[in-house]
């Protein structure tokens, strides 16, 4: 059978980290209160001549080069955003002209923060579909764009960021030794999209609108949630947790990633974190959490990695990978 397997990898960071020392002058909080309760210590934000595209670019030729190939060898660009550089075209469609590409088709995913899990799955999709043979997937925002500066219970969560794989086609036995996408499972339920929404859009205030979240009902809800994938994903492949080499999950909390790694029986040090660095960047948290894991060496070929992500709308999902 066709498996997608991870060609190669990369990220892009703004150049600017803000630290939570740097929000005390801003609102009423601290250095302590904000890694306390979210574990976070820093966060890229990106400067006026960094966009989504810019940054998602970057890193899309970074993970090519990592994996010896050119824009030429690619036929597809899936684009993770819920912070695009406009409300149409694509975002994709731009990164696609900044590689200089003329042949192939892009195309934009919206599910939030679990966009680049919803991308991974679509992107295996066009590959065991014979649709594609090579695709860049990439996880990319600028969340510091729709964020209210004044709301201390949300400007100190988010960052921007990107990241991006390149998957390729290969064959495989149809068996969990094989390279490549093994197993995803999604899920959506719009029941919950007052819990964590962007209050502007074309169609309703012709607004771009700012970053609203009930926190303790997103935390309420995320484990569960989370689980019920994983699951499910354990389920389609045949294994367990204790098979897991390595966990990537949603860079959002440390709290929620600690009580699911719990909740599922993976032991902590098969955890991936980043959020100290990044803190939430929606779409592109796990493939940054992916490559800082396979750049200093963590994540091996042959590793079995569980990503998972939860975001608005709610949105989740589950994708296991043999890297």
């Amino acid at each position: 059978m066709i498996r997608s397997v991870v060609r190669g990898i990369g990220a892009s960071l703004p150049r600017r980290i803000m630290k939570n020392a740097d929000f005390e002058g801003m609102v009423e909080t601290s250095d302590e209160w904000i890694a306390q309760r979210t574990g976070i210590r820093q966060r890229h934000i990106a400067a006026d001549d960094e966009t989504t595209a810019s940054l998602g670019e970057a890193a899309a030729r970074a993970a090519l080069a990592n994996a010896g190939l050119t824009p030429a060898d690619i036929d597809l660009i899936v684009l993770a955003t819920s912070t695009p550089n406009n409300t149409f075209p694509a975002t994709s469609v731009e990164i696609q002209n900044r590689l200089g590409m003329r042949h192939g088709f892009a195309f934009d995913m919206q599910a939030v923060c679990s966009g680049f899990v919803y991308a991974v799955t679509t992107a295996d999709l066009y590959i065991r579909g014979g649709l594609a043979k090579r695709v860049l997937v990439i996880g990319s925002e600028t969340f510091s764009r729709i964020l209210d500066w004044s709301d201390r219970s949300t400007c100190v969560l988010f960052g921007d960021g990107a990241g991006a794989i390149v998957l390729e086609a290969a064959e495989g036995a149809g068996s969990i030794t094989d390279r490549g996408v093994i197993a995803a499972s999604l899920r959506s339920d719009g029941e919950h999209k007052d819990k964590l929404f962007v209050d502007g859009g074309p169609s309703t205030t012709g607004t771009i609108g700012h970053l609203r979240m009930e926190g303790r009902e997103v935390f309420k809800h995320a484990v569960g949630m989370i689980t019920d994938v994983i699951e499910a994903v354990f389920s389609q492949a045949g294994v367990t947790a204790q098979d897991i080499d390595w966990f990537v999950p949603h860079q959002a909390n440390k709290r929620i990633i600690d009580a699911s790694a719990k909740k599922l029986g993976i032991a902590d040090e098969k955890v991936v974190v980043t959020v100290n660095l990044h803190g939430n960047t929606s779409a592109a948290s796990v493939p940054l959490a992916l490559s800082a894991a396979v750049a200093d060496g963590r994540i091996k070929r042959g590793d079995l990695v569980l990503l998972e992500a939860m975001g608005g709308g709610f949105t989740w999902g589950a994708v296991l990978v043999r890297w």
